[in-house]
């Protein structure tokens, strides 16, 4: 006789309004930010906005890590977030500059981190071990589809009222704000509490919060932390782990680059809001529907290979795009991004990410969990930053036109992390340690 459906559970649902209204948050900023000053300055500040907004996520990240550990209130460190979040969304309306915009976006990355690890810790602290990877892979579901439905509304409002963009934060705030409430009258304070370093500790887990954010630290990595990292790259028989660290950062800083100027690159190829919204919100669906299949795929095979091959073909759509930046323009452009971006940043994204942080799971298995760890975050975080930052200079200032040269310089990054990872050892199962 089949178990009936536990409603103790029902409290993931809170994450949902919150989900559907942060979605589509970094597309508008960036369209925010070239409405308030031109195509050029636009991209110039996306990229300050971006850069910002990454380089912000590690201090955050140490700052309500050590609060969650000291404090141990799961559901009013949840309910802040979400209600800081809501009111940062509405001032957006109220602030009306370049400056103000990029605040706000970066003070949004900051109070984000203080409900993604107790979300997370509340699973292991409410919920039976047998339950645990369903309500994973439910809540991170729920997240998925609140964002695609995000993006949904996005791309009708700025069909419909494309000179109202601004408007749209404010509702997106009051849904914030409705998380908020569902948290303090769902969620239930647990009977123990766990440390966050078991969330690295069980692989659905570990996989949830990093694609919450990939900024997760256990322990605050030192220097020498660092430096142990990276060396013995000249090794055969150590250089795997620095190898990898090498092609993180290579595969962040290619993200930053492109991610940060294709929204105001669509928008100066289509002059369409909706379309750009649009593109998007295609890519976001195929990335919630990869990662269903994306688990599978990548253990039947070897890390290092579903890994290259997720890259390579990141790379190629990167390439493709840059192609049609430099020769494809308005009304057609739409046509070939539509393609090559859900490909890009759904099925590539979604093997590579699988691939890569299953090797990160099995480093953090072996010792030394809090600084591997540390380290992992501290280059994705500054790579980030790095490519965000970037990319808008690159895009507008070398020449007036020059997005398909960042999204050329991107794929470029992204080839060179397969050469990186090609020469990783393939371990002889998808199991296997391939860090070791």
């Amino acid at each position: 006789m089949a178990q009936p459906k536990a409603k103790h559970d029902r409290w993931l649902y809170s994450v949902f309004p919150v989900s559907f209204a942060t979605g589509p948050l970094g597309t508008m900023v960036l369209l925010y930010l070239v409405e308030l000053n031109g195509q050029t300055l636009g991209t110039i500040y996306g990229g300050l906005a971006s850069a910002v907004y990454n380089g912000i996520s590690i201090p955050a990240a140490l700052f309500w890590g050590l609060a969650i550990d000291r404090l141990h209130k799961r559901r009013a460190l949840v309910a802040l977030s979400y209600s800081l979040t809501a009111a940062l969304l509405a001032s957006f309306y109220f602030v009306g500059s370049a400056g103000g915009t990029i605040a706000i976006y970066g003070m949004i990355s900051f109070v984000s981190f203080a409900s993604a690890t107790p979300m997370n810790l509340l699973i292991m602290e409410t919920e039976s071990k047998s339950r645990w990877a369903n309500a994973f892979a439910r809540l991170s579901m729920i997240s998925s589809v609140g964002n695609v439905g995000g993006y949904v509304v996005g791309t009708i409002w700025a069909g419909a009222l494309p000179d109202q963009l601004v408007l749209l934060f404010v509702p997106m705030g009051a849904l914030s704000l409705v998380s908020a409430v569902l948290a303090l009258v769902m969620i239930k304070e647990p009977p123990f509490v766990l440390e966050r370093e078991t969330l690295a500790r069980r692989r659905p887990s570990f996989f949830t919060r990093l694609l919450t954010n990939p900024v997760f630290f256990v322990a605050i990595p030192t220097l020498s932390d660092f430096e142990r990292a990276f060396r013995g790259i000249r090794s055969t028989l150590t250089r795997s782990r620095p190898l990898f660290y090498m092609s993180t950062i290579l595969f962040y800083v290619s993200s930053g680059l492109f991610n940060t100027s294709f929204v105001p690159a669509m928008y100066l190829f289509t002059s369409s809001k909706a379309e750009v919204f649009g593109v998007i919100l295609a890519g976001m669906a195929v990335q919630t529907l990869a990662f269903r299949v994306a688990g599978k795929y990548v253990s039947s095979r070897s890390l290092t290979t579903t890994s290259i091959q997720g890259l390579m073909l990141r790379g190629w759509m990167y390439l493709a795009v840059g192609a049609a930046a430099l020769f494809v323009r308005d009304p057609y452009f739409v046509f070939p991004v539509l393609i090559f971006y859900p490909l890009a940043s759904g099925v590539a994204f979604a093997v590579y990410y699988t691939s890569a942080n299953t090797m990160m799971f099995t480093t953090i298995q072996s010792k030394g969990a809090g600084a591997a760890l540390g380290v992992y975050s501290a280059v994705v975080g500054i790579a980030a930053m790095l490519g965000a930052f970037a990319s808008g200079f690159i895009s507008v200032s070398i020449l007036s036109d020059g997005y398909y040269l960042t999204f050329i310089l991107a794929a470029v990054f992204v080839f060179a992390a397969v050469g990186v990872v090609s020469r990783i050892p393939t371990p002889t199962s998808p199991d296997e340690g391939a860090l070791e």
